[in-house]
Order: C-alpha cells, then sequence, then structure tokens
C-alpha cells in the first residue's frame, strides 16, 4: 500500500485496514479549485494536516464543499518536493482517542502545493495566479509567531527584510515580502478583497499578520517601489482583513510508535523526512481528538459555511476572551507546570504525569481554584467545561506522545502571559487577595528549580531551548543540593524581573514564598517530590 493517487485506486484494501477514504471526486475537486481557488494556506505543517485540510475535507465528504485547499510552503521548500509531491499532496490523519482508540483517515482535501519562491518563476507565477482570482476569499497561516517578525534578536531588521525594502515586489526574498508581493498582484487586478487569516497559536495574531505586512506596504510606498493606493487597500478592512484567532489542538511530531501501526497495515514509504533545514516531516500526522478554532467574522469576499466544518465565528472581543481563557487560565498554565515537574521528576510524557495524584491536584488547583474565579467567560465556550476537559480527556490520553521536555521550550517566555495576567487580577480584585495564591509561587519556584539542570535523584539533565538561558541560569548556578544558600540574595534579580513573571513579585509580597518553596526544594535528592506532597497533598 502506498500513499498515493495509483496507490489508493484499490480501495478495499485501505478500507479493510481500517482507513476512512476521501468520499469525494477529487479529479473533479482538483479542476474546479484549480479554476476558481477559494482559499489558500501558507504553511505545510502537522498542524495545517490534521486541523484545517481534515475541516475541508469531511466538509467536501458532507457535500458542503465544492473545492478544496492549496497550501503553500514558503520557509523549507523540500517538505513540498519531498513529501507533498511524491505523495500527491495526500496526507494520513491519525487520531489518537482518549479512550484507547485509533481513527486513520487519509486527507485528500490539499488538491495543489506550491513554492513560494519568488526566484523560481513558474511556482511564484502561479501563485500570482491565484491571487488574481476574484475567487479567493482567504489566505490562512500556520508560519510560528517567529515567522511574522521582521527584525532579529537585537531589533535589527533582518538582512533579507531591508533588501526587499529597498528593492520592492518583484522579486523579495523574505517570506512576509513576497506575501506582500502577492497583495499587491491582487491590489494591481482590481483591488480584490481578501481576508489574510493568521492561525498561528499567539495572541492577537492578525494584529502581528498585518504589522509585518503594513511595513512593507509603508516602505515600499515610501520608497515609490509601488503604487500609493497599495497602502490604502491594506488598510481597508472592506478590502482587506486581518482577523484575529484562536487555534488549539494538541499535534506532536509523527511518532515511531505511530508509524509502526500504519507499518503493521501493510504501508509503505513511511520513512520521515528530516530537510536540509532540520524540518521533520512524514506521510503521516498524530494528533488528539480535540480542536478549537474561533475566528474573529471578518471576510470581506465573503467564505463558506465553514461552521459546519466546526470552526466557531464570532466578534474580535470574543476570540480575545477565549485567548485570555486558554492561555492564562484553562490549558496553557497546567501545561507548563506539567513540563516544568515532568523534567525534575524524570517523566517522559506528559500523560504519564496524570496518573501522578500530586501533579493531578497541583494542575487541577491552578486550573479550578486559582484561575477559574478571574476567568472571563467568552461564552461560545465554557472555561469551566475547557478545563474539565483538559484535564479528563486531551493531558490524559495516553496515546499522545507529548513530552515535558517539548513543553518546556522557551518557559521564560511563557509564564508572563500564562500566570502574571492572573496574578494581576488578583491584585486588582476587591474580593481576591495575591496572598492566597499558593500553586503559582510553587511553579514558579519549580522553574527555578528546573533551572538548575538536575532531577530529584541528583542527575544532570539537559535543558530545553530558552531565549533566557544564559540570562536566568547564573542565578541559580551555585546551588547544590543539600547544601545551605542565601536563596533570597541569589534569587531576588529574577524574582523583581517583570518581563519575566508580569509583575515584579517581591513588589506584591510573592518573593518570600517562592524562596521558601525553593529552599525545601533542594534540601537534598528527592526534596521537589516531599514539596509537592506537602504543599499540594
Amino acid at each position: 500500500m502506498r500513499l498515493n493517487e495509483k496507490g489508493l485506486e484499490n480501495k478495499a484494501q485501505w478500507e479493510e485496514a481500517g482507513f476512512h477514504l476521501p468520499q469525494f471526486d477529487r479529479e473533479a475537486v482538483k479542476a474546479v479549485t484549480k479554476e476558481n481557488p477559494f482559499w489558500i494556506h501558507f504553511g505545510a505543517g502537522n498542524i495545517f494536516k490534521a486541523f484545517q485540510a481534515n475541516v475541508v475535507q469531511n466538509m467536501l465528504n458532507a457535500g458542503d464543499l465544492d473545492r478544496g485547499l492549496v497550501v503553500a510552503e514558503g520557509f523549507d521548500y523540500e517538505i513540498i518536493e519531498k513529501m507533498n509531491r511524491p505523495h500527491d499532496d495526500y496526507s494520513i490523519l491519525v487520531t489518537l482517542k482518549a479512550d484507547g482508540n485509533v481513527e486513520k483517515t487519509v486527507v485528500g482535501s490539499v488538491v495543489e502545493s506550491c513554492i513560494l519562491d519568488s526566484e523560481n518563476a513558474a511556482e511564484f507565477g502561479r501563485l500570482r495566479e491565484i491571487f488574481k482570482k476574484d475567487s479567493l476569499q482567504m489566505a490562512t497561516f500556520t508560519i510560528t509567531e517567529k515567522g511574522y517578525s521582521l527584525v532579529n534578536g537585537k531589533g535589527e531588521l533582518l538582512p533579507a527584510v531591508a533588501a526587499d525594502f529597498e528593492n520592492g515586489p518583484e522579486k523579495p526574498a523574505s517570506y512576509i515580502g513576497k506575501v506582500a508581493s502577492l497583495l499587491y498582484t491582487r491590489f494591481q487586478n482590481g483591488e480584490k478583497p481578501i481576508a489574510m487569516v493568521s492561525t498561528d497559536n499567539c495572541s492577537h495574531n492578525g494584529d502581528k499578520l498585518y504589522a509585518a505586512v503594513n511595513a512593507f506596504a509603508e516602505k515600499w510606498v515610501e520608497n515609490s517601489l509601488v503604487e500609493k493606493g497599495f497602502l490604502d487597500y491594506i488598510n481597508t478592512k472592506e478590502k482587506v482583513s486581518f482577523p484575529w484567532t484562536m487555534i488549539d489542538k494538541i499535534t506532536p511530531r509523527p511518532d515511531s510508535s505511530v508509524e509502526e501501526i500504519l507499518r503493521k497495515d501493510g504501508l509503505e514509504e513511511l520513512e520521515p523526512v528530516i530537510t536540509s533545514k532540520n524540518t521533520y516531516v512524514a506521510p503521516f500526522v498524530n494528533a488528539e481528538e480535540c480542536e478549537y478554532l474561533v475566528i474573529e467574522d471578518s471576510f470581506p469576499n465573503g467564505r463558506p459555511q465553514l461552521e459546519k466544518g466546526g470552526l466557531m465565528f464570532t466578534e474580535r472581543e470574543t476570540v480575545d476572551k477565549v485567548e485570555k481563557m486558554k492561555v492564562c487560565t484553562c490549558l496553557n498554565p497546567l501545561h507548563t507546570a506539567l513540563a516544568v515537574f515532568g523534567c525534575v521528576l524524570g517523566y517522559d510524557l506528559i500523560s504519564k504525569e496524570m496518573k501522578d495524584e500530586s501533579l493531578k491536584k497541583l494542575v487541577e488547583g491552578i486550573g479550578y481554584t486559582e484561575g477559574l474565579p478571574v476567568v472571563v467567560n467568552p461564552g461560545v465556550l465554557d472555561p469551566k467545561e475547557f478545563i474539565d476537559t483538559v484535564l479528563n480527556v486531551r493531558i490524559p490520553n495516553p496515546f499522545m506522545p507529548d513530552t515535558p521536555q517539548r513543553i518546556a521550550t522557551d518557559t521564560s517566555q511563557k509564564l508572563a502571559i500564562r500566570y502574571g495576567e492572573t496574578i494581576k487580577a488578583y491584585k486588582a480584585s476587591s474580593e481576591l487577595n495575591v496572598e492566597d495564591l499558593k500553586l503559582i509561587p510553587l511553579v514558579f519556584a519549580g522553574w527555578l528549580r528546573y533551572l538548575m539542570a538536575v532531577d530529584d535523584n541528583g542527575n544532570a539533565f539537559e535543558l530545553s531551548p530558552d531565549p533566557l538561558l544564559d540570562t536566568v541560569c547564573p542565578y541559580v548556578a551555585g546551588f547544590k543540593l543539600g547544601e545551605e544558600a542565601d536563596v533570597e540574595a541569589a534569587l531576588k534579580p529574577v524574582l523583581e524581573n517583570e518581563k519575566i513573571f508580569g509583575v515584579n513579585l517581591c513588589e506584591i509580597g510573592m518573593a518570600e514564598k517562592v524562596c521558601t518553596y525553593f529552599r525545601e526544594m533542594i534540601k537534598g535528592t528527592g526534596a521537589v517530590r516531599t514539596v509537592l506532597e506537602k504543599y499540594v497533598g
């Protein structure tokens, strides 16, 4: 069994192996899509294959759509060359359900794949052709938050961006420069309307995409490289919109255990490809069953009834409330707590941690006891039900190969939003008291203990990547398990850092609690476990 048009001709063989196949005439869909594309997506990664592509597949199966998706890749062209095209743009979605069932779906809703390369006349020409079409209603993105940044860590313009500002839209080299160039093509061909929809997992993602595209429009107009009206076009919501969205679906890297399941079914050519840019791609993607995509309903060229595929459309303020609910209370803080303590306690899977009574009580307390009192109910999703699903279905799912080490990445960048906002809400409340927060400071102490890169048994481990490791690790470098130390003096510069915690922990009176927890955590081997049992139960 091979994943391509020819390999899928024997449908009975696939269905006997338990695969759900596309239930639509793919050749007909392909032809209609090529002539009148309605949706192009930038970023041919796992979340797109597991979520957006599957939504469109379900709607095609149900007869709610007659056209499929076009995907474009602008960061790593090898994904298209070595994965999409050899498999005729098919992929396999393996849904790992909490009840132990595995659902296997051949996804065929992507009917064209493009390379966002302005140096390749044929590839970029096809993309320009797509952007000229009246039928194009939306361009969506999963290019990571970094993809929208035009500067490096020092705030300096990236060389490709600086060059594009000077050279204009003809052959831009930067990712957003190429996207802006395609929008200029659309502007030149009748100022046609379109929604530019970031579905990356970052707050106010539409604003990030707008700011990046607008920067190009401003510079190109300033340098007389485009018509002046282009800037007005980008800034007219009735022509070009940049909706906010909130996306949530856990989609870990394709796992070898899932690959083994597919091999036993008789699938060939399942080997993952590691590209020259170190992207890990496979013909399949594994994901949880839960998924949420809440979108600001701002589509100047209209849109299909994607509600039928499970997407939620609402106003911008509600998207913001849903985002804050997830990021500040109902999911991300729980994940970060499990990541930090999971690394120190030697866990290799997040799901296993939910069998640890102390860790389970810790995240229940952070979510229900400390977080829920200050969360704003967005209406479209109930916060209590959301946490229930997170704690009872999503995180404990034994088939989800997600690791604390992956989630611990960039923790210094996450603490301010994931916990700082709750602390600020307590501080601003006339009914709540910051001193009542016991578990959030416990996570802060756990993170500082994690930074020692020594587990609870006294063994060294490797810290996950984080841009502030060189800054924060020296503050804990002098601590040794079992040795007395002046914890307050050593940690004070970190605890005062508002950029890390969202607040100055010394000023609000939380530093003392963090230091008390930390002092107990370094008393010796097994001390982290002892502290958790003492304060959490």
